[in-house]
């Protein structure tokens, strides 16, 4: 942790399209393309700053154990993984979606014990324990549409933007879980350590985040 190096983690895919130009207005800005060099950790115009790219689901463990200062992550997984060794200073408001239940288009929820496929195995259990409602949580990791079909699942629980794949698989969101939007994460230690480099640039963010939105 005592690098002077200020560390920045960035969530690969469509966080890192929507983030780039955040960090730009920012005024921090890598020196070669991040989106198709096979490299991970890159230099920025600033030489006491680099970004690494990994895996979203990477980023607040990176962050939590000090690996990196600062990172970017979808607030699905955080809720996921948990938060507790981080601060949330600032909502990026891009990326956003929803996190929710759906299943097969008019088929009513079950009595009895629900059985749901989700990636989202955390969010889930506690989902469906604050309702009251006992699952059986079944842990897949693409293609949810498919489970309620096969009749592996009577819900699924996962992320939905346009609610198009769901309609093209006959199926329909049923209900909201958590609005979801990319979160700027900062690790407490590198927070309390280096503070006067990190508290200007959550300003520049949020600043970039407003105009942003004024635009």
């Amino acid at each position: 942790m005592m690098n002077h190096k200020l560390t920045i983690a960035l969530s690969k895919g469509r966080i890192l399209d929507d983030t780039l130009p955040l960090l730009k207005a920012a005024g921090i800005e890598p020196l070669e393309d991040v989106r198709t060099s096979r490299k991970l950790i890159f230099p920025t115009n600033h030489d006491n700053v680099q970004v690494v790219v990994i895996r979203a689901t990477d980023v607040p463990t990176y962050v939590s154990h000090g690996a990196a200062d600062m990172g970017i992550s979808g607030k699905d997984v955080l809720m996921e993984y948990g938060d507790e060794d981080l601060y949330e200073p600032l909502d990026l408001q891009i990326a956003t979606c929803r996190l929710m239940t759906a299943g097969l288009v008019g088929v009513a929820e079950p009595k009895g014990r629900l059985k749901v496929a989700t990636k989202f195995v955390n969010i889930a259990k506690r989902y469906y324990a604050e309702r009251g409602v006992q699952v059986d949580i079944i842990k897949l990791y693409g293609g949810m549409e498919l489970a309620p079909i096969m009749n592996l699942a009577d819900r699924i629980v996962d992320i939905v933007d346009t609610g198009n794949t769901l309609t093209a698989n006959g199926l329909e969101p049923k209900e909201m879980i958590a609005p979801i939007s990319s979160r700027l994460v900062v690790a407490k230690a590198s927070m309390k350590m280096k503070h006067a480099t990190i508290q200007p640039l959550i300003e520049r963010l949020a600043a970039a985040v407003e105009q942003r939105k004024s635009k």
